[in-house]
């Protein structure tokens, strides 16, 4: 468990826990993309965590305030790579604030705490992806340095 401060706030980062998954669900829900994505069966989330959580490459971030209420979250995955010279890469995915906690500087704490994280694990560089029409949060990755340097894809399996 480790602490990071933001608008004169301290809040706590820590692994999630199984119980965690309904808050989590819901904050992943509350946005434009995750409300038509996302469902109220917690039986899929459930099972995805348990195959998360027994995967020690990978770190489910939860953000607690100073309540102890669940506002925020973070996937974050290390990939050995044999690029770049065999690095590893950080993967950071489905970040999540509660809206009440935006534009206070918990994001760019919660990344340096993240970006650390990944230095302490080996990573020499760490990526991300987001949607396209997620403007806010493209110049929230700008500021914070990273660049749009690759196009991507999905495809539906």
């Amino acid at each position: 468990m480790d602490t990071i401060d933001a608008a004169g706030e301290t809040f706590t980062v820590r692994r999630a826990r199984a119980e965690d998954v309904p808050a989590l669900v819901a904050l992943l829900a509350d946005d434009m993309i995750g409300s038509g994505r996302e469902q109220e069966d917690l039986a899929p989330y459930l099972a995805a965590f348990a195959e998360i959580d027994a995967d020690p490459r990978q770190f489910l971030a939860v953000v607690e305030d100073a309540s102890g209420g669940v506002c925020g979250t973070l996937q974050l995955t290390l990939v050995p790579c044999l690029s770049r010279r065999g690095s590893t890469r950080l993967l950071i995915e489905s970040v999540r604030l509660a809206g009440a906690t935006r534009g206070r500087g918990l994001g760019t704490a919660l990344f340096a705490w993240a970006h650390e994280y990944g230095r302490h694990h080996g990573a020499a560089l760490a990526q991300l992806t987001t949607d396209k029409s997620r403007v806010d949060a493209h110049r929230f990755y700008d500021r914070l340095g990273y660049r749009a340097s690759h196009e991507g894809y999905k495809l539906e399996l």
